[in-house]
């Protein structure tokens, strides 16, 4: 079982580069720290072999994919922690802020409330997506539920400032 979780370099290098393809288009960025992108995406990799769905390499997952939907990468958390933190909770993904080297680094909190699901006798807490509040962007209309609107829209890449509260 251990030889079937491993992940070639070739592998790690192809999708690190459509990652950040993807990041880059839709106004996120890699966190530029070559090694830990490398072992982030390997831990992913191996989280899709062992789970079938690319659990975050620094949360528990249960592997059933309904319990674990808002640790999927990327996780419902991700952007929070970047508007915040300048970085999601593992480090894959960064800010402009902390990018260009104007937003320190700092430990981030866990996001992710305990109950409801079970986890080896414990209970691990699902997000309450009704006390979110719900973003959209007044150029193309994109919604997104979260504390505050993201830096750039992932569709039409409108700045911050473009997004209203949707009552």
């Amino acid at each position: 079982m251990k030889n079937d979780l491993k992940v070639d370099k070739k592998t790690i290098e192809h999708t690190i580069k459509k990652l950040n393809q993807e990041a880059e288009s839709t106004g996120y960025h890699l966190n530029p720290n070559k090694s830990m992108t490398d072992d982030l995406v390997k831990s992913l990799l191996i989280n899709e072999k062992r789970y079938g769905y690319w659990a975050c390499p620094c949360r528990l997952a249960t592997g059933n994919k309904s319990e674990d939907i808002d640790i999927i990468c990327p996780c419902y958390y991700r952007d929070a922690d970047l508007n915040e933190y300048g970085m999601c909770y593992c480090s894959l993904y960064v800010s402009n802020r902390v990018l260009d080297g104007s937003q320190e680094i700092n430990p981030i909190p866990e996001r992710r409330l305990l109950n409801n699901v079970e986890f080896k006798n414990k209970s691990i807490n699902k997000i309450s997506l009704s006390s979110i509040p719900i973003w959209r962007c007044r150029v193309c209309g994109y919604l997104c539920g979260r504390d505050n609107p993201p830096e750039i829209c992932p569709i039409c890449k409108a700045k911050s400032e473009r997004f209203e509260p949707l009552l």
